[in-house]
């Protein structure tokens, strides 16, 4: 098959139009200009980009296609290791992948996210209470947004409330460590090892404390499988909460962010959703997929082959668009329209294959909680100013949204 390749002034321009405010205000039309006729479009000698959902879909699931940055080509893809933390577990292959992934199975349970479904309902209703006493418009990502998902993932992993501010700032500097590294700057770096090293210092004490005494958590429930002798170790422990930490509370804020921006500039879906509270289930998926909290993802090619019908080497790494493939075209009529209605679940927001996001079900239980009480408790809500977004490019969020609650 031949291979689209865009001009090298494209290809040039993309990182530096990733970070400006027209691209972060709106990807989507930019994301459309490289849209072409074949599965790839090379964008340098050993970087490809893929935008069509079902393609991304097949690259999501495909065995010779790798997270393990290690096999990267260029010095650019490769991330410097860190000797004093495991790997994450989204950059690992089998049979590491599969060993780890099925031990915190085990304490990930859908039971424990049920458990967790009374809690988030008590904070999210404690949230719009202290909402609806303040005067004048609010931003929303500051008092409801934010708040919530971090309260819900420190419950989780069994982080006592006192400490939940500090986890908020180091999670917002570890999630810069997902942007390409030609996006960051040496102070991000350095902001990004430093809350690194306290979050891992602190989850190290508390996991210490955990198996002196257990409690009803995840980070006892880790724990317990390190003490039971199976092959985790305390280092792992640490870097999974580090990253069901920063997955399960960015994305999340994101999640709620994007979607209530998205529903205030549709007033004909917000109107169709206050009729029919029923849809706020199916309506967080067409979130996920309309402006999804997760951009992009990268898969690794590991030997030299063809991949939906074209030709690439060993070491090439492949850009998965996932915001881009969630607005195909060929995948979901009028896709740059949001329909609460729209059976929006073929999205690829949570990524695919082995790699599936392993919180989808508690992003999904606390979006569905997030949006109902929002709308249920203040019926007339409306923008009440320009919302601001997010530094970042790999991760989609706002920073603020300013709304009247009426």
């Amino acid at each position: 098959m031949s291979i689209q390749t865009s001009t090298p002034s494209l290809a040039d321009r993309f990182f530096v139009e990733a970070m400006s405010p027209a691209f972060r205000e709106d990807p989507y039309p930019f994301y459309e200009r490289f849209r072409g006729p074949t599965p790839l479009l090379r964008v340098a000698d050993t970087i490809w980009f893929a935008l069509g959902l079902a393609d991304v879909t097949a690259m999501l699931r495909h065995p010779n296609l790798s997270t393990d940055e290690s096999h990267a080509a260029t010095e650019a893809g490769r991330t410097e290791e860190d000797p004093n933390r495991a790997r994450s577990l989204l950059f690992m292959d089998p049979p590491d992948h599969t060993r780890l992934r099925g031990l915190v199975a085990r304490a990930f349970t859908p039971r424990r996210i049920d458990d967790l479904r009374a809690a988030t309902a008590a904070i999210a209703t404690e949230l719009v209470d202290a909402m609806a006493a303040q005067q004048g418009p609010i931003d929303l990502v500051q008092s409801f947004a934010y708040p919530l998902p971090v309260r819900v993932i420190c419950a989780l992993l069994g982080v006592p409330p006192e400490d939940e501010a500090i986890f908020t700032a180091w999670s917002r500097g570890i999630a810069r460590s997902v942007d390409p590294s030609v996006l960051r700057t040496p102070a991000i770096d350095a902001g990004i090892a430093e809350a690194r090293a306290g979050l891992r210092a602190y989850l190290g004490d508390l996991l210490a404390a955990r198996r002196r005494t257990p409690g009803d958590d995840l980070l006892s429930a880790l724990a317990a499988v390190d003490a039971d002798g199976d092959r985790i170790t305390s280092r792992e422990v640490v870097a999974l909460a580090q990253l069901l930490l920063v997955a399960g509370h960015e994305t999340t804020v994101n999640l709620i962010g994007n979607g209530m921006l998205a529903l205030l500039r549709a007033p004909d879906q917000l109107a169709l959703i206050r009729r029919s509270p029923e849809l706020v289930g199916p309506a967080v998926d067409e979130f996920l997929r309309f402006d999804g909290p997760v951009q992009i993802t990268q898969r690794v090619v590991i030997k030299d082959m063809e991949v939906v019908g074209c030709p690439v080497k060993a070491g090439d790494e492949i850009m998965l668009v996932l915001g881009a493939a969630n607005r195909d075209p060929a995948a979901f009529a009028e896709p740059h329209r949001l329909d609460v209605t729209r059976d929006a679940r073929r999205h690829v927001a949570f990524g695919g294959g082995i790699h599936h996001c392993l919180g989808a079900a508690l992003a999904r239980m606390e979006g569905q909680i997030a949006f109902a009480t929002l709308l249920d408790r203040f019926p007339s809500v409306k923008l009440a100013g320009t919302p601001t977004r997010r530094p970042t490019f790999t991760l989609r969020g706002l920073e603020t949204l300013p709304v009247a609650l009426g």
